[in-house]
């Protein structure tokens, strides 16, 4: 009963402050929202929280094609709540276009997507305004400094206290010296940090990164590392593609490999990987497999 009871006060919370125009309160509003507005009655929003969703990440047998190259083939996989998920393949194996269907930016074929218990096809919308993203290129407009960059991410997600929430990354990631600086003058691994600090700044439940350690260097790869596992297990969930396999076998509890559109690897990655062997034998022999 009270569980019942915390579910009904945060989602009566959330309508007082819809009725009377205040500030939304980061994920928690937009789960709401997206609850209320799907649902045939408010009971079954405090019943059906979303918190009880276990699966935070369902894809059911996921196909795209683009002209007649098949980049996915039936993709089926899930990812739970508080998993450090890697998703690794050689270049062209399908993994960026997978990532763009499941944040909402490219529509499947076939098959179903959910993220955070949402059907990504049919509200893409609401799936962005939970989630963050790194995309493979650092790309923040060149035309605005690091700190206006922050501060425009921040509004467009209605956050509060932004100024604190824009100190405490530039902290992090050491950039309070150029904060003032057009982010086309700034370094590829700066303008990665300013990518990082973007997909957190509104402390999403759920994270996509796509090669987020490329251009960071060793001392930062493993601040973030740190930082991911902090995140993990405080709750948050991470997506993450990249060709480091040291990290992502360090990093990931569970994992998948894909090639040719197709996964032929998944599961734990103690599992996974043989005594005495890496995640980079694992990786090179079954693609050299085919």
């Amino acid at each position: 009963m009270k569980e019942i009871e915390q579910h009904l006060f945060i989602r009566l919370q959330f309508l007082r402050r819809t009725i009377l125009g205040l500030p939304a309160k980061g994920a928690t509003d937009a789960r709401c929202a997206y609850q209320i507005c799907n649902c045939p009655t408010n009971l079954k929003i405090i019943f059906c929280p979303l918190d009880a969703i276990v699966s935070i990440i369902e894809a059911e047998s996921i196909s795209k094609r683009f002209g007649n190259k098949i980049a996915l083939d039936k993709i089926t996989f899930k990812v739970e709540k508080g998993e450090m998920f890697g998703f690794l393949g050689p270049n062209g194996a399908g993994k960026t276009t997978l990532l763009r269907i499941l944040t909402g930016q490219l529509e499947q074929d076939e098959g179903i997507a959910r993220v955070l218990g949402i059907d990504v096809k049919k509200d893409p919308l609401a799936v962005k305004r939970l989630i963050g993203i790194v995309p493979e290129v650092e790309s923040p407009p060149t035309y605005l400094t690091a700190y206006e960059y922050l501060y425009f991410v921040a509004k467009v997600r209605k956050l509060e206290d932004v100024d604190s929430r824009i100190d405490w990354w530039c902290d992090f990631f050491d950039l309070q010296d150029a904060r003032n600086t057009i982010c086309r003058d700034l370094s590829k691994g700066m303008r990665q940090k300013l990518m990082i600090a973007g997909a957190f700044i509104h402390e999403p439940e759920l994270v996509f990164l796509d090669e987020p350690f490329i251009n960071l260097d060793p001392i930062y790869q493993h601040k973030f590392r740190e930082f991911l596992r902090k995140y993990v297990g405080n709750g948050g969930t991470v997506f993450v593609c990249s060709h480091i396999l040291e990290i992502i076998e360090k990093l990931c509890n569970r994992a998948a490999i894909i090639s040719s559109g197709r996964i032929i690897a998944s599961g734990k990655m103690s599992e996974l990987v043989r005594e005495g062997e890496h995640l980079e034998d694992l990786f090179l022999r079954l693609i050299q497999k085919g």
